[in-house]
């Protein structure tokens, strides 16, 4: 097949090219194919992992999409926003387990203007200036902006002031809005979901790409999703990687549609396209948090270098019924069982530690 060939030369793939992998290509050949890319990218038989902690500072989100389980309405008796006993026990305890990050995301509260979130990252910073915040995903901070009366840029720009050190990709999905208005009505459209990114890279944020999928997307769709941010890294650069992993439909509205989970081989199957296609992306990462720790494994051959983290806590997914843990001993076991050095890096992908 000719777009074997073209990427065993180093030549970038076009979309159409993309989709016939997606569809007709063996999953043997397409692994065999995302792990020479990945050796080309990489040559050095490493795989990194960041010890961090997902933190939502509250569950109360106006944006009701159709796939989340953890939403609720303000007026819920299980409707929080964190307060700062229970934010700084939480980053207390990341540092004294090896943590060098949160993740800081919330639902999109209709009472939290820019000032609760420049507090917040004040906060954070006094009590834990070495800590890096990874926070506030592109819905987030639409959001912020139009409670706050604010553009984007002037909402990052005053969240870098505060402390901000690089924005998740969360809020992705999948990047077409013919999905995102069946499964997500109410959230950013594709073009804001990259102007976020846009601008925050022409701030000096780097962030990461996301993708959902598994629910009402079909290959197409992967593809179309793939061909965005590519064309924005192009642009800017400033995606540090990217991180698909599969819809969880458990305890979700959707979920009432759509009740199958993308198998393993899917899986395994979109990540070694993502990895054959994003050539601009260094870093790819494998989701043990919706695979599990042995596909995470079998997903550093199809393509992924990067072992995702630690998370020392995990909310969202956990709420769509998916409760994968791990200790740091068993992800240092799987990388080394694979064949690999694991190391430990920082959020921007700075090497801290080799095990």
């Amino acid at each position: 097949m000719e777009v074997v060939e073209k990427v065993l030369s180093g030549r970038r793939i076009s979309e159409e090219e993309a989709l016939k992998l997606l569809k007709e290509e063996d999953l043997l050949t397409l692994g065999q194919l995302a792990n020479f890319v990945r050796n080309r990218i990489h040559p050095e038989r490493v795989v990194t992992f960041v010890i961090d902690r997902n933190i939502n500072y509250t569950n109360v989100c106006i944006c009701k999409c159709r796939f989340c389980a953890f939403y609720r309405d303000e007026g819920d008796p299980d409707a929080y926003v964190i307060d700062r006993k229970t934010l700084k026990e939480k980053i207390k305890e990341t540092v004294e387990l090896g943590g060098t990050a949160i993740l800081l995301q919330g639902g999109l509260h209709p009472k939290l203007g820019i000032e609760y979130y420049e507090e917040l990252l004040n906060f954070i910073k006094s009590e834990f200036p070495n800590i890096h915040v990874h926070g506030f995903s592109a819905p987030e901070i639409v959001h912020i902006s139009k409670i706050s009366n604010l553009s984007v840029e002037e909402v990052i720009r005053r969240l870098k002031e505060a402390g901000l050190g690089s924005i998740p990709g969360g809020g992705a999905e999948i990047l077409t809005d013919r999905v995102r208005d069946r499964i997500a009505p109410n959230k950013i459209k594709t073009a804001k979901w990259l102007d976020v990114h846009r601008t925050a890279h022409k701030l000096g944020l780097r962030t990461t790409a996301t993708m959902m999928f598994g629910s009402l997307d079909n290959d197409e769709d992967i593809v179309e999703h793939l061909r965005v941010i590519r064309e924005l890294q192009d642009e800017t650069g400033g995606f540090t990687a990217f991180i698909p992993w599969s819809y969880q439909p458990d305890n979700t509205e959707l979920g009432r549609e759509i009740k199958e989970k993308a198998s393993g081989e899917r899986y395994l199957r979109v990540l070694a396209v993502s990895r054959i296609y994003l050539d601009n992306f260094e870093n790819l990462q494998a989701s043990w948090v919706t695979q599990g720790g042995k596909m995470a494994q079998v997903a550093l051959k199809f393509g992924a270098n990067d072992f995702g983290s630690l998370m020392i806590e995990e909310n969202v997914v956990a709420a769509a019924g998916v409760k994968f843990r791990m200790p740091l001993e068993e992800i240092i076991r799987l990388i080394k069982d694979a064949g690999y050095k694991p190391v430990q890096r920082d959020t921007l992908y700075r090497r801290l530690r080799e095990f």
